[in-house]
Parts: structure tokens; C-alpha cells; sequence
């Protein structure tokens, strides 16, 4: 009749609910292929029970449009206006492209550049003179580049340079640039 009931120690290691998780029954999407409004289905009684389904194309082709004759605007091939403006130009890629190229340099100003960086290689600097001549750094060391002896030089001092600003460093920042050194290496 009645069950007997357990104990509350063991009713607490007992489990009184469903060991299995509910699942959910199989999805039962409806068949596109029927369900269309305009879908055709024919099913032929024979020992096969065989349906056919047509669906006529979603738009009808144009007997005009082709591929040298598009009737779309977007396969037809810009027409340029008689002022030469051809419409409004997509976006540019690189933000760089939206800066106005630097004037071209004559060769005067060339020689001006050459002769001041040798004269003194100290105070003119690639940044100073290209600033002062509206160029790129890269076109200053192009155009008038350093002897040999005299960039190995400056590398020298200023490798010096930056072994006295590490010798500066505690030991946590040298041992972490060490290890960044170390990781690189494996690249």
C-alpha cells in the first residue's frame, strides 16, 4: 500500500529524480519543395508511388540581356560625361592616399640637400632637412646617403648611446628584454 519511507540521512543520498536529461524531439521542417505556392506536384500511381515537383524560375530571363548587352545598369560599362567627370569615385583604400603627394624636387634643391648633409651630418639630420625641404626622411637618405665610414660611425655612437640608457635599467626591465631578445630568436 503505502511505501515505506527511508531515513533522512539516506533520503539526502537518495536521488527521487529523472536520471536522464529530456530531450527534444527532431525538428520537423516543411519540405520546400512542396510548400511553395507555385510548385507543381504530380504523384503517378504506379507500384512506385513516384512525385514529381516542378517550380518554374524565380523571374523570367530577358531574351535582351546578355553578356555583351546587359539589360542590369551594373554590368553596363560607365559612360563618361562631357565634362570628363565621371561620377562619384568609391572610398580609397589607404588612409595614405588621402594626403596630398609632396612636390617634386629639382635637381638645385637635390644638390643644396647633398651638400648640406655632408657639410655637417650632426645638425642635419634626415628629419631636419626634410623637413625644411617638404620631403619624406626615406628621400633624404636616398638622395644624399652617407658615406660608409661615416654611418658606421653614428651607428657606433649611438649603439654607445643606448648601452648607457640600459645600464641604467633595474635588473626586472634588463631581465624582461632579455627574454623578449631570447623569444625572438625563435621566430
Amino acid at each position: 500500500m503505502f511505501r515505506p519511507r527511508l531515513p533522512f540521512a539516506l533520503s539526502l543520498c537518495c536521488r527521487t529524480y529523472a536520471t536522464r536529461r529530456p530531450e527534444k524531439p527532431p525538428a520537423r521542417f516543411p519540405d520546400p519543395l512542396k510548400n511553395t505556392s507555385n510548385a507543381v506536384v504530380t504523384t503517378l500511381q504506379d507500384d512506385n508511388n513516384l512525385t514529381f515537383i516542378y517550380r518554374p524560375p524565380p523571374s523570367v530571363p530577358s531574351p535582351h540581356s546578355t553578356t555583351l548587352d546587359p539589360a542590369s545598369p551594373l554590368l553596363k560599362p560607365r559612360i563618361p560625361s562631357n565634362g570628363g567627370d565621371s561620377g562619384p569615385l568609391p572610398p580609397l583604400l589607404r588612409p595614405s592616399s588621402y594626403k596630398a603627394e609632396p612636390e617634386r624636387v629639382s635637381r638645385e634643391v637635390i644638390e643644396k640637400i647633398r651638400a648640406l648633409r655632408l657639410s655637417q651630418p650632426r645638425t642635419h639630420s634626415r628629419t631636419k632637412l626634410a623637413k625644411m625641404f617638404n620631403c619624406t626622411p626615406n628621400f633624404i637618405s636616398k638622395v644624399a646617403a652617407l658615406p660608409r665610414p661615416q654611418r658606421k660611425q653614428f651607428m657606433g655612437e649611438l649603439k654607445a648611446d643606448h648601452a648607457a640608457v640600459r645600464g641604467r635599467w633595474g635588473e626586472r626591465k634588463a631581465t624582461v628584454v632579455a627574454i623578449r631578445q631570447k623569444r625572438r630568436e625563435f621566430w
